[in-house]
C-alpha cells in the first residue's frame, strides 16, 4: 500500500528514468547505473537536480521491489570516496 501510494506521488519523468537506466544496462541479469547517471535523465526530462534531490526522488526501491526487483543502492561511507550506485535484480520466482 505504501510503495503504491509513494509510487503515485513520484512524477512520471522519475520512473521513466530509472526504467530507461535499468533497460539500457542490463546484462547478465542485472542492471547497475551510477545515481548521478539517472540524475541526468530526470534532468534531460525536464526536472531540476535541487528538487529531486529535496523531493527524494531517488528513494525508489520500494516502489521498484513492490513491482519484482530487489534493488540495492550503494553510497560512499564517511571515510570512502567512489560513485554511489543503484543495481537491480529481478526477484526469483518461487517453484
Amino acid at each position: 500500500m505504501v510503495a503504491k501510494q509513494k509510487g503515485e506521488l513520484f512524477p512520471d519523468a522519475v520512473i521513466e528514468a530509472f526504467n530507461e537506466a535499468i533497460a539500457a544496462n542490463y546484462a547478465n541479469g542485472q542492471s547497475s547505473f551510477t545515481v548521478e547517471k539517472v540524475v541526468k535523465l530526470m534532468i534531460s526530462k525536464g526536472l531540476k537536480e535541487e528538487e529531486i534531490r529535496k523531493e527524494h526522488w531517488l528513494d525508489v526501491e520500494e516502489v521498484y521491489r513492490k513491482a519484482g526487483w530487489n534493488v540495492e543502492e550503494d553510497h560512499p561511507g564517511f571515510n570512502e570516496s567512489y560513485t554511489a550506485t543503484f543495481t537491480f535484480t529481478p526477484k526469483r520466482k518461487r517453484s
